[in-house]
């Protein structure tokens, strides 16, 4: 047939409204993608590999209980916080206690500084 096209008719209505469209609608429901890819050889499993996808918002994942990037250091800086104080505290016990003090034994704090030069004064004499 001449003169007919082979190819469709180009659409050039809202395609961009629909994607936005579609996009709010799967953040706002979530979508759950999973899959499992596994490598045999004669009956032996050799590899296994778990895919778990979830595109979500954030409030959806939160509503789902996902929260994970909250409590790790290496994406929140709160967390990271949390983690430098908890060790700080550690450190201070195992320091009292190599001391040879308990931590509450009511040390002012003044006292607890003339211990620490004291102790870094004997450590440079030797």
């Amino acid at each position: 047939m001449p003169g007919a096209s082979r190819l469709p008719d180009r659409y050039e209505g809202g395609s961009s409204a629909n994607l936005a469209d579609i996009l709010e609608r799967v953040l706002d429901k979530g979508v759950v993608i999973a899959g499992d890819i596994r490598i045999n050889l004669l009956d032996i499993e050799l590899l296994t590999i778990k895919l778990r996808l979830i595109v979500a918002s954030v409030d959806k994942a939160k509503e789902m209980g996902i929260d994970w990037w909250e409590t790790d250091p290496a994406l929140s800086s709160n967390a990271r916080r949390g983690e430098l104080s908890e060790e700080n505290a550690r450190l201070r016990e195992r320091v009292a206690e190599l001391e040879g003090r308990a931590p509450g034994s009511g040390a002012t704090g003044a006292e607890e500084a003339e211990h620490r030069e004291h102790k870094e004064v004997e450590g440079r004499e030797r």
